[in-house]
């Protein structure tokens, strides 16, 4: 794939991912819930392309099953602990955190794939980041709720790094459409036996509710689907620097649906971000380094 191409993609799902927190607001279902029929939506959605590949089945290993379980159980970290972070803390602190991904993604492959570390990425990383404190700095929650929504946030960093290591290794041998579909089903079957115990309804929300759990399959999951694409092609750091991206989508996407104006402060953080992601995607495509395929499974 061409570097273009992968820079489209990535574009892409920024865009996608930015409606997440927006939507999240829009509905006042339990986040578990929101996470369990986001996930199922999911499957069924893609079901189709699935069936296009489904002799890929019979040829998962049984370290990729394993792995395509622990990846599906990250994933649902992620979602219930985000989701919920968002009933504790603000939009801005839970945002900022997660802007930490790239940084932990770059540890990440530094201890287990052997990565290389580019100071000039590192740079690009820095750039991106004092935007989105600059973008979030002025709406950090305080107190004790506060505190607790930002962990949250911060485990959530985490299941989701996990998640996508495991994809940078296992996608390479399974199709990504039944890679995809495999993680999203046990995720939503992890959070359902989750809200089973915890004995959450699984009926009885509004049709508002319904159409939010819809647009959280198709686009925020989508950027998911576009994720594992690319894990082909890139690691994980490049795949999680577009979370970076998320802050500005969000607050264009809040002008146009929520009819929120921004602030001088928050247009200079924009325009960092934006600077940050460029460098980044530009000295990406001025490399020559390809992701190898692994030969074994985690």
């Amino acid at each position: 794939m061409k570097q273009g191409t992968i820079n489209i993609l990535l574009v892409i799902s920024i865009i996608c991912i930015s409606l997440s927190a927006i939507l999240v607001k829009l509905s006042d279902a339990p986040s578990t819930v929101m996470v369990m029929y986001r996930m199922f939506l999911a499957c069924v959605l893609i079901f189709p392309m699935v069936y296009k590949y489904r002799e890929t089945f019979s040829k998962i290993k049984r370290k990729e099953w394993l792995a395509i379980v622990f990846s599906g159980i990250f994933l649902a970290s992620h979602f219930g602990l985000w989701f919920e972070s968002l009933n504790h803390t603000t939009v801005a602190s839970s945002t900022l955190i997660l802007a930490l991904q790239p940084a932990i993604a770059l540890i990440g492959g530094l201890i287990f794939f052997k990565e290389k570390i580019d100071i000039r990425v590192v740079v690009a990383m820095g750039i991106a980041f004092v935007g989105v404190v600059i973008v979030g700095g002025g709406g950090l929650g305080s107190g004790s709720g506060a505190l607790l929504g930002n962990i949250l946030s911060f485990l959530a960093v985490v299941s989701v790094v996990l998640y996508l290591m495991i994809g940078q290794r296992n996608v390479k041998s399974i199709n990504h459409w039944v890679y995809s579909f495999l993680v999203f089903l046990v995720a939503g079957i992890a959070v359902a036996v989750f809200n089973l115990i915890g004995g959450i309804a699984f009926t009885g929300y509004s049709t508002n509710d319904w159409l939010v759990f819809l647009m959280l399959a198709i686009f925020p999951t989508g950027a998911h689907i576009i994720f594992n694409l690319l894990l082909n092609y890139v690691n994980t750091t490049t795949v999680s620097m577009s979370t970076l991206g998320e802050p500005v989508g969000a607050s264009i996407l809040a002008i146009i649906i929520l009819h929120e104006m921004l602030t001088l402060v928050e247009m200079i953080g924009g325009v960092l971000i934006i600077a940050g992601i460029f460098y980044f995607l530009r000295l990406q495509g001025g490399s020559k380094q390809v992701v190898p395929k692994e030969s074994e499974s985690i």
